[in-house]
């Protein structure tokens, strides 16, 4: 009994130090981090000429619907400030900067927060323009600001090479004076709620704490423990990522298991008679006319959703399942006609792509440009990797330099 108890003390003691001594699946968090600030640039800039009919002033939306919805559901969006067109070109074009420059991993604390408020005031505004891709990135989007993901694969990570430290340079002290006027703006305005005043405010201050202990106290105890913290949220946003994934597809397809069509496996047939889904006619048709590979398609659209969450107890059958997954959503890119449904949850799925695949895009990835540095070669934090949970993020322990394990990636 006594050994039973030893035992199981010193596994909760190595899974806390798992968990607080480093940030998990750095690869993984850097793949969601640029698929999603991908997707929405790639929105964004599509979606350009009808900024204003989707989001805008010109939009069946009006300014007088959104105010009354906001009123009653207390949606965040910034673009409710003024109903002026200056305003709302603003938010847009700020919108595709933040874009921008969480793709490239530039200032990524401030940046994933100014990303959470385009995504939330553009979406929030007009609540029934999107669709089921939008709502992954507008969750992804709340939960980007919890993680470190830029410890590679990002300008952050080469800072930390290059001069010792991710704070370094006037940009990041700039940008959070910046953020911290239209802070203060909103407070004393009374622009933002409670909740979201105090959630801003947060952020800001220990932005403020991490800043100043990691330039003029880098081994100090406060920036410990503000590693510590770090770890912990960015450990506790990976897994809630995860689990959002899985909760999409186990919902989804206990959903359609539900559904009479989709019973009798006909289901797929009827999206690609409808001129809205069919980017390629020809294509369509010619699925459509195959009543065997209609059925096969919709059988096994429903056993793929409903089985991956328990596939995670197994690496290699998670890791064909995923690969099926992201294949069904490139079909539905090209026959529905749904290129940022899909690109959007193909983001979402690659927090499951193992470790080693991702080490090695990332080597071939860099290999393309000559003369520099792989940029998938390896962490600036050391990032032994590991599952959260197992089975969940493949992992392998990768070797990294003891001095830099406190370099603050991702400030």
């Amino acid at each position: 009994m006594v050994d039973g108890l030893i035992r199981v003390r010193r596994a909760a003691g190595r899974a806390l130090a798992q968990v607080t001594g480093r940030a998990l699946g750095p690869y993984q968090s850097a793949v969601i981090r640029i698929g999603f600030a991908g997707t929405w640039l790639f929105f964004l800039l599509r979606e350009f000429p009808h900024r204003s009919e989707l989001y805008g002033p010109d939009g069946p939306w009006s300014w007088e619907l959104a105010e009354r919805l906001i009123a009653s559901n207390h949606a965040f969006t910034v673009l409710m400030w003024s109903d002026s067109t200056l305003w709302f070109e603003t938010v847009y074009a700020l919108s595709v900067l933040a874009s921008v420059a969480l793709l490239l991993g530039w200032r990524t604390r401030a940046v994933s927060v100014v990303f959470m408020v385009g995504v939330l005031s553009l979406q929030n505004r007009s609540v029934f323009m999107g669709d089921g891709g939008d709502n992954v990135i507008h969750l992804m989007a709340i939960y980007l600001v919890l993680t470190r993901c830029a410890q590679v694969w990002s300008l952050d990570a080469r800072r930390v090479r290059t001069r010792g430290a991710a704070t370094a340079g006037p940009g990041g002290p700039v940008l959070w004076a910046l953020l911290g006027a239209v802070l203060a703006y909103g407070a004393v305005t009374g622009r933002f709620g409670l909740g979201w005043l105090a959630a801003f405010a947060a952020l800001w201050v220990v932005a403020g704490l991490w800043w100043t202990a990691d330039r003029y106290d880098p081994e100090g105890e406060g920036r410990a423990v503000l590693d510590v913290l770090a770890n912990l949220l960015h450990n506790a946003g990976m897994l809630v990522i995860m689990a959002e994934v899985c909760l999409i597809y186990a919902t989804a397809g206990w959903y359609k298991i539900q559904g009479s069509r989709w019973q009798d496996g006909t289901a797929l047939y009827y999206p690609l008679g409808l001129d809205y889904f069919t980017p390629w006619p020809g294509l369509s048709q010619m699925l459509a006319s195959s009543g065997t590979l209609v059925m096969l398609l919709s059988y096994g659209t429903v056993a793929v959703q409903v089985a991956f969450p328990f596939t995670l107890i197994n690496r290699r059958i998670k890791n064909v399942l995923l690969a099926v997954m992201m294949l069904e959503h490139v079909g539905i890119a090209v026959l529905l006609g749904l290129p940022f449904f899909s690109l959007a949850m193909i983001a979402a799925d690659a927090v499951f792509l193992p470790t080693v695949f991702l080490v090695w895009l990332g080597v071939r990835a860099g290999a393309l440009r000559p003369g520099r540095a792989a940029a998938g070669a390896g962490p600036s934090r050391a990032p032994a990797e590991a599952a959260v949970p197992p089975g969940a993020v493949d992992a392998e322990p990768l070797p990294a330099a003891a001095a830099a394990e406190r370099s603050g990636v991702g400030s």
